[in-house]
Formats: C-alpha cells, structure tokens, sequence
C-alpha cells in the first residue's frame, strides 16, 4: 500500500517577503533573528569576511567598510530582499551618526533597496518611545562602550546608568542571567529605557522580565534591527511583552502597559561597570 502523500496540488510554498540581513563573522545568534520575523517573512543572511581581531574598535571598524558592505550586499541582491539591515552594533557606531548614514547610504546604492542598521535603528526606536535619557547595558570593553555612549551624545541621547562586560570575544556564550545581573546595575539614573547593546548577546528571553521589573521600556540590538527592518516593508515585528512592539497587532493581552503609563524609574545619581568573575576570558 503507498502510503505517500501528494503535496503537487498545493503548487509549493506560500511566497515570502525577504529581508536582507548582513551579520558580522562571528554572528551566532541567527534563530534570535528569526523570532522578531512573522512567518511570511524570510531573512537572508550574508557574513563579513573573517578578520584576525577580536572585538575592538578596530574590528568595528574593519567590518564596516564600505567595500565589505558593498561586496556583502551585491551578494544578498540575487534573492531580490526588499529591505537590507546591517546587523551590527558598535560597526554602525564607529563612525558616528555621520558615519552610520554614510552606510545606509553605500548600502542602498550597492543593492538598490532600503537599507537600515542596528545603530540607527536604535535612534528610531528611542524616538518611537520618547525616551532620550536611557540606561546601557554591553558586553564590550570600555573604549567600545564610551564609542557608543559618544554616538548615543551626538544623537542628542543621554546615557544615565552603565554595566559592561569587557568581552573581546565570545559574546555569544554570555547567558541570560549575566544580561539581567548588567541591567539591575545599569538602571541607577533617571532613565526613559535600558538598551542592552550587541547583536550577539542574546536578549530575546530577558527583555520582557526585566520591562517587568525594571518598569521601562527595554530594547536590544537585535529587537530594533529586525523592528526597523520590518517597517521598512509595512510588517509588524513579533514578539510578546515587548513595549517597542505594543502597537503592533495581535499583542499579546496582559502584556506590560504602555511606555507613557510605566512608573517612575529609581533615581540615584552614579553609574556601575558590572563585569564577569574573576577567571573567564576576555576580560580587560
């Protein structure tokens, strides 16, 4: 007996929108992507060349050239993405709010299609929740940490409160708990929001318990990417207890008020460097 079903009928899959999505090498978190995206959607991902350099500005730097985008984005343009992100915080940093456009800018000339990066879409995010002073939260050194906080400056963006990690490599491997420890740290001043910088710390999972706790706003690299990503094409970003993505159909009931409804945040007036034990490598 055949016992083979017949999927001809069906004429194939359901045609998806497409969002082009270029990552730095050592990106790891692809399926942390993937849970922003509603599932007429498909992301298709591009990487940087390989560079000997651990997370640095240096490293920033190299993997946000112009040629690399250039090159990073012919490639992604045989599968027709109708919007590109650059998936990378401290490499749309680097170069200021200047430099971030300039990037936009040699993005979309290269593939001819709208093009979006974790830095402004950072911006964007702030602006659509009103917030202009915000505690920070990286996994990066120092100097990278200061780079953004000047970027976050010239964008007229204060940074009240601050815990970093130190981390030149392995990001990715940092887990929730270190995240949450970093933000109850970094949340000491006046803040509108906590952004928790990196598009390779995992953030998906702690964002709505700590917009629980902390009673704000918070955002992450890799949520105001594919976010700002999404609007480009008129698509909502998925995602529960979210307050960047409260407006968007479908939210899920019993989620965290509204942004303008939060309490008030804790006031004090200093700011915390929250790093790793003793032992763990890429430390400064």
């Amino acid at each position: 007996m055949n016992l083979s079903l017949d999927v001809s009928w069906l004429g194939g899959p359901a045609p998806q929108r497409g969002i082009g999505v270029v990552a730095p090498f050592d990106f790891a978190l692809d399926r942390e992507l993937w849970r922003w995206v509603p599932d007429d959607v498909s992301l298709r991902l591009t990487r940087t060349p390989f560079v000997p350099v651990e997370v640095s500005l240096d490293l920033a730097r190299l993997v946000s050239e112009h040629e690399t985008l250039d090159e990073a984005v012919r490639a992604l343009s045989a599968s027709e993405p109708e919007v590109v992100a650059y998936a990378c915080a401290s490499g749309s940093f680097v170069g200021g709010v200047a430099g971030e456009r300039a990037m936009c800018e040699a993005m979309t000339r290269a593939g001819d299609v709208a093009a979006v990066t974790t830095s402004g879409a950072l911006l964007e995010a702030l602006a659509e929740l009103g917030a202009c002073r915000i505690a920070l939260v990286t996994p990066y050194t120092e100097s990278v940490t200061r780079a953004l906080e000047e970027y976050l400056g010239e964008a007229g963006v204060a940074v009240m409160g601050r815990a970093f990690l130190g981390l030149t490599r392995h990001i990715w491997k940092v887990p929730y708990r270190s995240v949450v420890d970093m933000a109850r740290q970094a949340v000491v001043g006046a803040a509108d929001a906590l952004f928790i910088s990196c598009t390779n710390l995992p953030t998906y999972d702690a964002i709505p318990q700590l917009e629980a706790e902390l009673r704000m706003p918070v955002i992450s690299a890799n949520q105001v990417t594919m976010w700002s990503a999404l609007r480009r094409i008129g698509v909502y970003a998925v995602g529960p207890y979210q307050a960047l993505l409260m407006d968007a159909p479908g939210t899920v009931p019993g989620a965290p008020d509204t942004p303008g409804a939060l309490d008030p945040p804790r006031v004090a007036d200093t700011t915390a460097d929250h790093r790793q034990e003793e032992g763990q490598e890429g430390l400064t």
